[in-house]
């Protein structure tokens, strides 16, 4: 296998050290912590299911002999694909414990996506449920995915796992288990949003991981009395970290997993658990928003409402602010790969309703550039690019992403346009690439041309990012028909066929007999889709 690393440069190494952001911290190391000090206290709350922080670190202690037992070896790589149930964390902290490294996938993610994880990772095991929230067997994936990746010698299901290993059944000798590993080596894959293609991986270390989250625990209030409310799928890295319930889990809170994000469901569980917490992506901010003045139930426990994975405008962001009085609305923006910004709890209203925060660290470094790498005036958007102590310095199995991505000195180009107010905050101008942010998912519009060039009805396609009030972003793919002109409903009806995510079909279908060519008969994809979109907005505009 391909070694797992993430190395910052000596003298950045010693300096965030020295800096007590690296505290030699692990996962299972700071679990068992929090077990030591209060082992009766609730950690986890999911519908009837309540788990103390003993009974959770049991269960993870369980699960981790029984992953040895299976014959997985401590550095193995395991897709995990869990929702918002407890065992998600039972079998991560398991795997940790273990000394193994999770690999987070979603519960959207299908076959294409979770087939390219364990080969990219080279994984040993896949975790998943019977079925997910909106009823899907993910058994039947597993068959697949098993069918193609003779190398993937354990499948571990969650609930009834028919030819599969139960998750409920394994066991093994806890004498066996492994010390804690090292702080500095690879705790998890994360995936990426994708610019080009599928997702890369992410790797995360123990100690720079770890920072973002206590460090976002003290800007976000959040302490041993705080109740969080995992809303969004508990694999996110945004509902994971920002401060998210490895946040709450390290300050010793509760954890309470909804398993929908919709009001109906989080509403009542607010009231209910008394959560003082929650993180939501901008289209269900609006929707709690709209439905919280005339809810019934006892919202007041809320006090902190983070919103990310997508911009929130000043419109959307005040609509936000009124409708929940008693709460106060922080702005996160920040990505997988390190770099995150929050606006503050003691700022004033203009800059919570009208930025995207600033950086946790005073060690984060932000260039703000123009497409020829020079600095730009202040408050002028430009190329935003990251370096500091929780911002990776390469993906793994990947030499051509990290030869795009990151510069010689080790900054991170995020591919994000910002501009930056003189009190150091940013503001979110749009992406630099052809990249759709639809609801805080990040696509890539190349992946979906790929997948629609298979159709045989499909001479070409474009797929581009439109504005959209809702999702923030929609897409909407152009096509030119190859033979007889194919219905929109049947390309996507084609596309939710071929094993992706849902949020990657398209969400708009355009039928076109040409696409524009320069006088050479050349045109660049980014500059075609940057036309198509433009062409389209105007229409739109005009109507």
């Amino acid at each position: 296998m391909l070694p797992l690393k993430q190395v910052w440069p000596e003298e950045f190494a010693a300096r965030y050290r020295a800096a007590g952001y690296w505290r030699g911290e692990t996962f299972p190391g700071f679990l068992r912590a929090r077990v030591e000090e209060r082992p009766e206290a609730e950690a986890i709350i999911a519908g009837d299911v309540r788990w103390t922080y003993g009974e959770l670190w049991s269960r993870a202690e369980t699960a981790a002999a029984g992953f040895l037992a299976l014959g997985l070896r401590p550095g193995d790589r395991v897709v995990v694909q869990l929702g918002n149930i407890p065992e998600f964390f039972s079998v991560v902290f398991g795997l940790f414990r273990a000394q193994m490294v999770p690999v987070y996938a979603l519960p959207g993610h299908r076959l294409t996506e979770i087939a390219h994880f364990v080969h990219k990772a080279e994984a040993a095991a896949y975790v998943c449920a019977d079925r997910g929230a909106d009823g899907f067997d993910y058994r039947g994936l597993a068959r697949d995915l098993r069918a193609g990746a003779p190398d993937l010698r354990q499948v571990i299901v969650v609930g009834e796992a028919e030819e599969f290993t139960p998750l409920a059944g394994l066991d093994g000798d806890r004498s066996a288990l492994p010390g804690d590993p090292d702080p500095s080596s690879v705790a998890f894959l994360q995936i990426s949003g994708g610019t080009t293609g599928l997702s890369k991986l992410i790797p995360r270390t123990h100690d720079d991981y770890i920072y973002s989250f206590r460090a976002s625990n003290e800007i976000c209030g959040v302490t041993a009395d705080s109740v969080h409310l995992i809303a969004l799928p508990a694999a996110h890295n945004f509902p994971m970290s920002s401060p998210g319930h490895m946040g709450s889990l390290h300050a010793g809170g509760r954890v309470v997993l909804a398993p929908s994000p919709s009001p109906d469901i989080c509403f009542p569980i607010i009231a209910r658990e008394k959560v003082t917490i929650s993180g939501l992506v901008p289209p269900l901010a609006l929707l709690w928003a709209q439905s919280a003045p005339a809810s019934k139930h006892d919202l007041s426990s809320l006090k902190v409402l983070l919103v990310g994975g997508a911009k929130l405008t000043p419109e959307a962001a005040r609509r936000v602010q009124d409708a929940l009085p008693a709460c106060r609305l922080q702005q996160v923006f920040g990505m997988a790969e390190g770099l995150v910004n929050y606006t503050r709890l003691d700022d004033p209203d203009s800059t919570v309703l009208e930025t995207q925060g600033r950086p946790i660290s005073p060690d984060d470094e932000v260039l703000i550039l123009d497409d020829q790498g020079n600095p730009v005036p202040e408050g002028q958007p430009g190329n935003l690019l990251a370096r500091g102590p929780y911002t990776i310095r390469a993906y793994h199995n990947d030499d051509t992403a990290n030869a795009r991505s990151f510069t010689l000195d080790g900054f991170y180009r995020t591919g994000d346009i910002v501009c930056r107010t003189p009190g150091g905050y940013l503001v979110v101008q749009g992406r630099a690439g052809d990249h759709i942010n639809r609801a805080g998912e990040k696509i890539s519009a190349e992946e979906i041309e790929d997948h629609l060039l298979a159709h045989p009805n499909v001479f070409d396609a474009a797929v581009v990012s439109v504005p959209d009030e809702y999702l923030g972003e929609r897409s909407c793919a152009f096509i030119i028909p190859r033979g007889e002109k194919p219905r929109a409903a049947a390309i996507k009806a084609w596309m939710r066929g071929r094993a992706i995510a849902e949020f990657k079909v398209p969400d708009q279908v355009v039928l076109v007999d040409s696409f524009e060519t320069t006088a050479a008969g050349k045109i660049s994809r980014k500059e075609l889709r940057a036309r198509l979109r433009a062409k389209l907005l105007a229409e739109e505009a005009a109507q």
